[in-house]
């Protein structure tokens, strides 16, 4: 059977999972900068004896409309009622469903956010490779052992998102961004032009440790671990996970882009600025890029819609992170997946999922909730400012995958956060911040 998606070696039985329920995983609920930027809102159900025949928990709670939407169709065509618990922004998602398995009150299905979240259900999901969906994809979640245990409702990816409008009047041709040197001269030809093009920054980069740790430590230290690489290629995730090791001559080149981005960032948030900050600056035509992925066009079409039709509703696109020469990839993936638990409702809960796959669930996954279908089958394109550049990547073979949600739990929020809003801020220079990254992950990886 085809593995798509490598998991490291599960880590620790349920019980000790449960013993340390307090603590809970960060990759389920920040997979994404639009499940971090809800604050703390969330729009949680009581479940106990309530009145429907499935219970799935969403971590995305901005669609949580839309994914009521999606159970309502599917209830009129079934009559199977499906109740959709969403969580977001400040909610320990794995730490509140390891509480509902100490309470006999689980899901039938439910979020995970990669290796680590899959490890706490470890013998308690059910395994889905026998699906017809699963011959439809290439995002599925595979476990070590080769069980397809993840459904992949949507795919995102990462790259340096720009305003095609602001690169356009710079007279700069996106598709020529493929080298470092090529990459700091289109910073110093937009920075030089910024009065012209109403810009306040080239750039929109946030290295605020407490709150968008995940944004750096995660998905821009990701860049450094799967930038241009073919995607099953785990070279440096591999080397990082024996014993937290960098490799030095690549880090020491992806620490110039990265200090490219402090010196021509917004200033007024590049330590302490928010998500929604971040996202409303560009949304309104006041940077040419900004350090987030695909996720941000729902920010941008709903919260931030005023803003960005105000600024003429421009095309977006992505570039490549080229701190190399010749990397000419964006990085997709899917942030997060649905399980099934093993109980009872487990073949309702498969049947659900196979509507999901189908022509109706798409249509509805796709087209409202906006999410880029991962099926290959799905005929549906996404409103999304950002489908189109994925889908062209994607068609064109220039993906890599990411695998940061592997890493060693709790090293973006616990370790490489701080170092990079250090650097930020001036207090290391790029040979220290490469240095205090090596250090870091050496250390955690020990721990």
């Amino acid at each position: 059977m085809k593995r798509k998606i490598l998991a490291t070696t599960l880590i620790g039985a349920m019980a000790a999972a449960l013993a340390a329920c307090g603590g809970g995983t960060e990759s389920a609920s920040t997979n994404s900068g639009t499940t971090e930027s809800a604050a703390t809102e969330s729009k949680t159900t009581e479940t106990s004896g309530g009145d429907y025949d499935l219970r799935l928990v969403n971590g995305k709670i901005e669609v949580d409309a839309q994914l009521k939407n999606l159970a309502a169709a599917y209830e009129k065509e079934t009559g199977v009622k499906v109740q959709i618990e969403s969580m977001g922004g400040g909610i320990d998602i794995q730490g509140t469903l390891k509480g509902y398995y100490q309470a006999d009150n689980m899901p039938d299905i439910f979020v995970n956010g990669g290796d680590t979240d899959f490890a706490n259900w470890d013998g308690l999901l059910v395994d889905m490779s026998g699906e017809a969906w699963v011959d439809d994809t290439e995002a599925e979640y595979v476990s070590a052992d080769g069980k397809v245990l993840g459904f992949p409702y949507t795919t995102e990816a990462i790259g340096l998102a720009y305003n095609a409008d602001i690169l356009e009047k710079a007279g700069i041709d996106p598709a020529s961004i493929t080298s470092p040197d090529a990459l700091k001269a289109m910073f110093e030809t937009i920075d030089a032009k910024k009065d012209e093009l109403g810009l306040t920054a080239v750039i929109g980069y946030c290295a605020e440790a407490t709150n968008l740790y995940w944004s750096t430590g995660n998905h821009l230290f990701g860049i450094y671990e799967d930038g241009g690489l073919e995607r099953d290629d785990t070279t440096y995730f591999d080397l990082l996970s024996d014993g937290g090791k960098i490799d030095a001559e690549r880090f020491a080149a992806y620490a110039e882009m990265i200090a490219l981005f402090n010196q021509y960032s917004d200033p007024s948030l590049l330590v302490s600025g928010t998500y929604d900050q971040q996202i409303l600056n560009f949304a309104s035509g006041k940077y040419a890029f900004v350090t987030q992925g695909s996720w941000i066009g729902a920010t941008m079409t709903s919260d931030d819609a005023d803003a960005y039709a105000e600024a003429g509703n421009f095309k977006v696109g992505m570039l490549p992170y080229a701190f190399l020469d010749g990397i000419d990839t964006i990085q997709t993936n899917s942030p997060s997946w649905w399980a099934v638990f093993d109980n009872d409702n487990a073949q309702k809960a498969k049947d659900f999922l196979a509507w999901c796959a189908g022509d109706a669930g798409q249509k509805i996954l796709v087209e409202e909730a906006g999410f880029i279908s991962p099926f290959t089958s799905c005929s549906y394109v996404a409103a999304d400012p950002f489908a189109e550049t994925i889908s062209s990547y994607t068609a064109a073979g220039k993906t890599s995958a990411w695998h940061w949600l592997g890493n060693k739990e709790g090293l973006a929020q616990n370790a490489l956060g701080v170092v990079y809003q250090d650097f930020a801020s001036g207090g290391l220079d790029t040979e220290g911040f490469c240095n205090a990254v090596a250090q870091v992950c050496s250390q955690y990886y020990a721990s």
